[in-house]
């Protein structure tokens, strides 16, 4: 006896009839949801935690002399962390200081000139010199009237010539040397002592950023991570030491999709609150992307991976240990109403 098989239906049929009632029950759950955040007045998004890391070096290389810190310690901003042997430090602070003193002191006596009694000195040479040459002068005057009535010779005039030619000249250069005791050094000298001066500073200045270096310090409030390096390591500079996780500001990194997109903005108060307490925390929409981007794999949303969202940052105001890096997290955003937004947490 055969089989009537003409209108049994397809397993391609029966297949595509699975598809179609599972859209139509996706897309009206999806309705239900979104009805159940308009009903009650919120908008539900999921994101993650978002603390902020920051990894500590030294500016300056040497030795580890002392690591104050381990890990899961807390920190305040300013507390020094770690330090360096400072001696070698020290030492070139000290040269510094030696050659910015002698700098300056150089510069000092360029600008004071010469002492009076330097001074009264050259006045000295100055009579000296007038003296002798006011002594040739008259002995080379006597000579030639002498060699006039031939009582003198020509060699006995020539000496005496020397000499006066001779005396003037030292004069002339007493009275060079006065003058220029007097006038003090050139302003050429003096600028030349005045960039002398403002290169040691600027070296003794390094010196003392450098000696400061040798302590690390805490930028802010934070937790101890990673404890790297151990006293009497070698360290170069910019070579991590501590791993340090911020307390403020902390934020989460949450998603909202284009449906959603017009019902926040910048500032919107918030709700926050994780499966692993029951506090409630309290912060604001800081920031919205301009761009779209796919779902990431780490974010559970009610919406299909696929759809494209856009990510925003929630500050909170009033963050705790509760609240731990990469901490999956659900916010709640007062939704808008009849051009009013409802009263914020």
């Amino acid at each position: 006896m055969a089989t009537n098989t003409r209108h049994r239906p397809s397993r391609a049929v029966l297949l595509l009839a699975i598809i179609v009632v599972a859209i139509a029950v996706g897309s009206l759950l999806r309705y239900w949801l979104q009805r159940g955040d308009d009903e009650d007045g919120v908008l539900r998004l999921y994101g993650n935690v978002d603390i902020r890391e920051v990894e500590l070096a030294f500016r300056q290389p040497g030795r580890l002399a002392q690591m104050v810190f381990d890990e899961g310690d807390t920190v305040t901003a300013g507390e020094v962390m770690a330090r360096l042997d400072a001696v070698p430090y020290r030492e070139r602070l000290a040269a510094a200081e030696a050659e910015h003193g002698a700098a300056r002191a150089e510069l000092d006596k360029l600008r004071s000139g010469n002492r009076p009694q330097e001074i009264a000195q050259a006045r000295e040479s100055v009579s000296q010199a007038q003296a002798a040459f006011t002594e040739a002068q008259r002995d080379f005057q006597r000579q030639s009237s002498l060699f006039e009535s031939g009582a003198s010779s020509q060699r006995t005039v020539d000496a005496a010539r020397a000499a006066h030619d001779r005396t003037a000249a030292n004069l002339a250069a007493a009275k060079a040397a006065l003058s220029l005791a007097v006038d003090g050094f050139r302003s050429e000298d003096i600028a030349v002592g005045e960039a002398r001066v403002a290169a040691a500073a600027a070296a003794l200045a390094q010196a003392r950023t450098a000696l400061a270096d040798t302590q690390l310090v805490a930028p802010s409030d934070a937790t101890v991570m990673a404890r790297v390096r151990e006293p009497g390591s070698m360290v170069a500079s910019n070579n991590a030491v501590y791993s340090l996780s911020l307390r403020d500001p902390l934020y989460v990194r949450a998603y909202v999709s284009e449906p959603d997109l017009g019902r926040i903005a910048p500032g919107s108060p918030v709700r926050v609150y994780s499966d692993s307490s029951n506090r409630v925390y309290r912060g604001q929409i800081g920031f919205i992307s301009p761009r779209a981007e796919f779902t990431p794999k780490t974010v559970e949303t009610t919406d299909l991976r696929t759809d494209l969202v856009y990510r925003l940052r929630v500050v909170i105001a009033d963050a705790d240990e509760g609240l731990r890096q990469g901490m999956p997290v659900t916010v709640e955003v007062a939704l808008e109403r009849g051009g009013e937004r409802r009263d914020g947490p």
